[in-house]
């Protein structure tokens, strides 16, 4: 039988909320069971949703930090919704370095006690015994990532980056996962149905249908401190590139910039984490005849990843088992929206199921 998935977490915000309650309730849940929203399976590659087991959490804000995760998660000024009650966890959570991870717009949200001594990172993911770590730090932190993959490489943890910093593009550290078989997935987790994925079906499906996009925009507002740390703008180059080259990479020639803007545009503090996503899509048919699209999207920011990111931590075991080193491009195109290569989310998707099943090495 498979051993159970050891999990640390850096950044106890709302997604590792919805993560944790998620695993907590659906923690019964086995292959005979109704599958459950949002999965590829309720038991993948033998490993069911209860065997993800919380081991280690790291923040940076002082009003988390030595309370249980299953306290810390429900701490404001996370938002997100309820949905399960968690019992304590027996994980503690610890201070990391903040590096960049708190953003000017955010200083009053994240209270930041310089008195209290960051964790020695490395040390307390092999003492915890974690073998998945995942990155749920703000859009922006470029150093703390880097940090905190240099510290599961060195543990010898495989990484999950959520965020929008492109570590596959850091060569000297993914060699270093590829010669310790250490496996990585990245970049950007994908929301089950979110205003990125959905604005690459509608890509793409205007595209298989002949129509020639002419402008496209994704606006995106919410009032969740994602968004807040976003309003400082020089955090969103990232997130932009991210989520515009997403929207691109589903179109036979990419729009020329000018006519393209796809990224996050305000904070509204009463949205809490509910996202608001509004796309429009201006194109030509056959006979050059115009053709317009709009769409509303509402969703719960934060439950809307928690799937995938089950799923995807079980890839990761996966990969561990097999001691597959680096970057998993399958999980990664299926999972991510910026993976090393991208594929169409079905051919993503046929992908994963084979190296499910063993057929596909990464």
């Amino acid at each position: 039988m498979p051993r159970d998935i050891k999990v640390a977490i850096i950044g106890v915000g709302n997604c590792a909320s919805s993560l944790v309650q998620g695993v907590e309730y659906y923690k019964d849940v086995d292959g005979s069971d109704e599958l459950v929203p949002g999965l590829m399976h309720n038991v993948l590659g033998g490993y069911r949703i209860g065997d993800i087991k919380f081991v280690s959490a790291i923040d940076v804000d002082s009003k988390k930090i030595g309370k249980d995760l299953s306290e810390a998660i429900f701490t404001e000024p996370n938002c997100t919704k309820k949905f399960s009650d968690v019992p304590n966890l027996g994980v503690e959570v610890k201070k990391g370095p903040v590096l960049d991870g708190v953003a000017e717009t955010t200083k009053e949200k994240f209270s930041v006690d310089p008195s209290q001594k960051p964790v020695d990172v490395k040390r307390e993911l092999i003492e915890s015994g974690a073998e998945v770590c995942i990155l749920y730090l703000p859009v922006g932190s470029e150093e703390a990532v880097r940090y905190y993959a240099q510290q599961c490489m060195e543990a010898g943890v495989a990484l999950i980056n959520a965020i929008p910093v492109f570590i596959q593009n850091e060569k000297k550290l993914m060699e270093g996962f590829e010669k310790k078989g250490i496996p990585v997935i990245g970049s950007d987790i994908k929301s089950q149905v979110g205003a990125t994925i959905v604005h690459r079906v509608l890509t793409k499906l205007f595209s298989d249908r002949g129509v020639k996009l002419d402008h496209t925009y994704q606006l995106n507002v919410g009032g969740n401190t994602d968004f807040l740390n976003m309003l400082e703008r020089t955090r969103l180059k990232s997130k932009k590139i991210s989520k515009t080259q997403s929207v691109q990479s589903q179109l036979p020639t990419p729009l020329p910039p000018e006519d393209i803007h796809v990224g996050p545009s305000d904070y509204v503090p009463w949205l809490k984490d509910n996202k608001l996503c509004f796309i429009r899509m201006e194109g030509r048919k056959f006979g050059d005849i115009p053709i317009e699209l709009e769409l509303r999207l509402s969703v719960e920011d934060s439950p809307n990843s928690a799937g995938v990111m089950v799923d995807a931590i079980r890839c990761s075991k996966l990969g561990l088992d097999r001691g597959i080193g680096g970057m998993l491009i399958s999980p990664s195109a299926y999972f991510m929206k910026s993976p090393p290569i991208q594929y169409p989310d079905s051919v993503a998707r046929e992908m994963v199921e084979e190296f499910i099943r063993g057929e596909r090495e990464r």
